[in-house]
């Protein structure tokens, strides 16, 4: 792991495969471990050069004040773009996963001659807060219970694992694998404040950020191969957004993982792999 600059910004980022193979880059949701080691290992195997990257204010990517975020949605999506540029190789296939999948519609629409290739994972085609009418919102027995636990002791390390894999459970994910990552994310967070461990856990930022102009209503004008996957059981962005991002970009592939909620299973690492790789 190391990080690149851009705009100001040092931005954690993982490499996997030949630096001279294509480049896939991975935007996390929020950080770069969003994406399971399994899958960069599928794509690097594949010939792709594979590398993940924090979204500001998470992992080893530039912290400032999590709670008033000095960026706004399209600047994430310019990181994006910037960030081919530093590494060379592009264009790139751009793939963004949650609130990621968000950051790489807008950066696939700003800077359409960085991207030659667009994967989506588990996200939906409009900013966090109220949904548009036509889509299913968050299943709100299942936010009910997420958001009713009381919060972790964010210096227990243990703890912070813990309350991850029981939220895990209510979503319908593998508990033991989202503890596991949670783990591993405190280690990498840069400090035990409330702020920063909800900007890396759980992506909170997002509740502060700036995602004007809407970008649903141009997703037609996506004129590169791109990808939807989703998971059955994602209770969090039901599948019926994914259905919508599908038929509103142009010739968009739907992969719909039975298993799975809002997490990349390992399992599926082969097939989300193998879809990728046919898309360019």
């Amino acid at each position: 792991m190391t990080t690149v600059n851009v705009h100001g910004t040092a931005l954690g980022i993982e490499s996997f495969g030949d630096d001279d193979a294509p480049l896939v880059l991975l935007a996390g949701g929020t950080t770069m471990l969003s994406w399971p080691d399994a899958l960069c290992e599928r794509l690097a195997a594949g010939g792709r050069r594979v590398v993940r990257y924090d979204l500001r204010d998470s992992g080893e990517s530039t912290t400032g004040d999590p709670q008033a975020p000095a960026y706004t949605l399209r600047d994430l999506a310019a990181d994006a773009a910037a960030l081919v540029g530093a590494l060379g190789g592009g264009p790139a296939h751009l793939a963004g996963i949650g609130v990621g999948g968000m950051v790489a519609q807008v950066a696939a629409l700003d800077h359409p001659g960085a991207f030659s290739a667009l994967t989506l994972v588990g996200t939906r085609a409009v900013a966090p807060g109220p949904v548009d009418d036509d889509l299913p919102d968050h299943d709100g027995a299942v936010m009910g219970r997420l958001f009713a636990r009381p919060l972790p002791d964010w210096a227990d390390r243990e703890a912070v694992a813990e309350f991850a894999a029981a939220g895990a459970e209510i979503l319908g994910d593998d508990p033991a694998a989202a503890r596991a990552l949670a783990a591993r994310i405190w280690d990498r967070t840069p400090g035990t404040a409330a702020p920063v461990q909800l900007a890396n856990q759980l992506g909170l930022v997002f509740a502060g950020l700036d995602c004007a102009p809407r970008w649903r209503e141009r997703l037609a004008g996506i004129e590169i191969p791109a990808l939807v996957v989703h998971g059955r059981r994602n209770r969090f962005f039901p599948v019926g957004n994914a259905e919508a991002i599908a038929r509103e970009i142009p010739g968009a592939r739907l992969l719909i993982l039975e298993e799975a909620a809002t997490a990349i299973p390992d399992a599926a690492a082969g097939e989300v792999a193998g879809a990728m790789l046919a898309l360019g």
